[in-house]
């Protein structure tokens, strides 16, 4: 059974929608930080990425390498991200969190905690897990479709 065009709509009008929420919401979170929200949203990316190449990191954040680069820079600046050669490819580098990194990743993940719990504290803790469970799996189900058309071009590519 396929998901209707009228159906499909809404659903993209209500992602749109939550992702300027959460765009709010992490907005707030983050008015005592000194790194914007994409810069955070870097830190979380190598965090659980453990280590990484910076062409991964980029293709998993869908954005370039210039602005990969720029957004690892000011988080090298802040002595967040450690970045050592990638012994496979001496041209590339593997980029992981300092101590220091883990620590601000811990804090940011922690002030996001708080506000989100306040902002949902009308909610019930089932009707918080059905949302996230939701989420999760149309999480994975976008990510197993772009990970397929992404194969599909790299074998159309070959």
């Amino acid at each position: 059974m396929s998901v209707t065009p009228d159906t499909a709509s809404a659903l993209v009008h209500s992602i749109f929608d939550l992702q300027r929420a959460i765009r709010c919401a992490a907005g707030t979170a983050a008015r005592h930080s000194d790194l914007g929200l994409a810069v955070e949203g870097v830190l979380r990316m190598i965090g659980t990425a453990g280590e990484a190449r910076a062409s991964d990191l980029a293709a998993r954040l869908g954005v370039g390498t210039s602005a990969l680069s720029r957004q690892v820079a000011e988080l090298e600046e802040h002595g967040l991200v450690l970045r050592r050669p990638d012994p496979a490819d001496g041209r590339a580098h593997l980029l992981s969190l300092s101590p220091e990194g883990k620590e601000r990743l811990a804090s940011v993940e922690r002030r996001r905690t708080e506000t989100i719990q306040e902002l949902l504290s009308g909610w019930d803790e089932d009707r918080a897990h059905e949302a996230a469970r939701i989420i999760e799996e149309l999480n994975a189900a976008l990510r197993a479709a772009q990970d397929h058309a992404s194969a599909t071009l790299a074998g159309v590519n070959q």
